[in-house]
């Protein structure tokens, strides 16, 4: 990355400009023409689940992100405890894959869809009150139970899933 951000520093207009006055670098470029660099991210399509369970997959739908929503979160409470799944874990939509446990009460966490297990969120075992801070944060320190690989029922699965609209009358809350 480092590279990029010299690239890109040395190609500000102002620099840019300085360079065009000196009298023995000829160049036909205008800073006029320069379009600005810009990188948009292609987004998760996110839905819910009756139980509470988000899942966020990439635009081809091969790999995905679950966690619990924020509303699962606030009903919870101080979460004071994660049980994680096991890594290469396969699920079918419904099958438990961990536990929240949390001053209040304790729920299980459910797979929105029939998924493989690729990756957990070890951090929530040293910090499970991540999940009530950041519930719905797919991110690097952000609150989500696991990434998955998505085969063809699970992306049929995640068809019959409510989208955010659809969620948010499902619990009555606005945000």
């Amino acid at each position: 990355m480092a590279s990029i951000a010299r690239c890109l520093r040395a190609a500000r207009p102002s620099t840019l400009s300085r360079l065009a006055q000196t009298p023995y670098i000829t160049s036909n470029w205008q800073p006029a023409s320069l379009r600005a660099f810009s990188v948009s991210p292609i987004r998760d399509i996110r839905k819910y689940t009756k139980d509470h369970e988000w899942i966020d997959l990439n635009a081809d739908k091969t790999a995905g992100v679950i966690g619990i929503s924020e509303y699962a979160a606030e009903e919870l409470g101080d979460v004071v405890y994660v049980e994680l799944p096991a890594e290469g874990k396969q699920v079918s939509a419904g099958d438990a894959i961990g536990a929240v446990e949390s001053v209040k009460s304790a729920a299980d966490i459910n797979a929105p869809i029939a998924c493989t297990v690729t990756a957990i969120n070890l951090a929530l075992e040293e910090k499970p009150g991540t999940i009530n801070q950041v519930p719905e944060d797919d991110s690097h320190g952000g609150g989500w139970i696991a990434k998955v690989q998505v085969d063809e029922q699970g992306v049929k699965d995640f068809e019959a899933l409510m989208d955010p609209e659809e969620y948010k009358a499902f619990t009555g809350v606005e945000h």
